[in-house]
């Protein structure tokens, strides 16, 4: 039978992944990795895979861009369809191609679901029925999302609790797993892992929560400043595609709508990130084999990657 240090030995490449709520400086400590191990940088995002976003979604910068081959960074329309099983399927084929040429990749981001799909795979899930999804739909234009989040806190409090609720899709989905299957559709993620090719090291960027509500904050002014308002008028025509229905661009077509003054907007926006960075921290502290520090410590990082995936 083979040891784990052989099995281990015998897998290609390792994957680092940068993970953590949102502000916490994940895309500056990927390419300080980057630029280290020599490594190109793959995007777990589930928004910066569009063009016309860059604002909002906290792209890279050209600077950043330029320090470390980038991949998954605005390479498709806001049009297009995106999930976690068409991510996994196209990071995996990526990944088999990149280890030819690099023993190292990093992968960052702070959507949960594309680092697990990433990692470890996702479930298979009963089909979704094409009624009840338009009928989830009309009430959710009717009532807003909220009133799906209830719902579903009591079909599936468990998932209630960490599921993004800037996400509309991700609420549907698990609606429609909980009322066609009877089940709560946290009992039906098995949680199995299937097993990758490579090796598999994780970072979490970490840091005091009151520090982190006030990068938030700032960055959000800062994004204003860049040019988010303007970024989000142009989008607005498209506002109900799925990839516009995130922090930074609902509360700003909102405004256009004349259902909140700029100055709330603005406010909304810093407010939704700071409880999604909660929700992901929520997410992400459930992973025992994430390895946290302050996304300054890269000497205490290097040391923490290299001690992992020593052969």
């Amino acid at each position: 039978m083979a040891t784990i240090a052989t099995m281990m030995s015998s897998k290609r490449g390792i994957l680092i992944v940068v993970v953590g709520p949102t502000g916490s400086g994940k895309t500056a400590l990927a390419v300080a990795l980057a630029q280290h191990y020599g490594a190109p940088i793959i995007s777990s995002d589930s928004r910066q895979f569009f063009r016309g976003m860059a604002i909002g979604t906290a792209q890279p910068t050209k600077e950043e861009l330029a320090a470390a081959k980038h991949y998954f960074i605005a390479d498709r329309e806001v049009e297009d369809d995106n999930n976690c099983g068409r991510y996994e399927v196209e990071a995996l084929e990526l990944l088999d191609r990149l280890f030819c040429e690099h023993e190292y990749v990093v992968a960052v981001g702070g959507s949960g679901l594309y680092i697990q799909a990433l990692c470890e795979g996702m479930d298979n899930l009963p089909e979704g029925d094409e009624t009840l999804r338009v009928a989830l739909k009309e009430r959710l234009e009717r009532e807003g999302i909220e009133a799906l989040v209830e719902q579903l806190r009591e079909l599936d409090p468990v998932y209630a609790d960490v599921v993004d609720r800037q996400n509309p899709a991700r609420v549907m989905r698990a609606l429609e797993v909980c009322i066609t299957t009877g089940r709560p559709y946290s009992e039906q993620r098995s949680g199995e892992h299937k097993e990758r090719p490579f090796r598999i090291v994780k970072i979490g960027t970490d840091m005091p929560r009151d520090t982190l509500y006030d990068r938030i904050n700032r960055r959000v002014d800062m994004m204003v400043a860049e040019g988010l308002v303007e970024e989000a008028r142009s989008l607005y025509p498209k506002r109900h595609l799925n990839a516009l229905q995130t922090v930074g661009y609902r509360e700003l077509f909102d405004h256009f709508d004349g259902k909140c003054t700029m100055d709330e907007a603005i406010e909304l926006i810093k407010r939704n990130s700071r409880r999604y960075a909660k929700r992901q921290m929520t997410w992400f502290r459930r992973d025992e084999s994430i390895g946290w520090f302050s996304p300054n410590d890269i000497d205490d990082i290097i040391a923490f990657i290299d001690s992992n995936t020593a052969n």
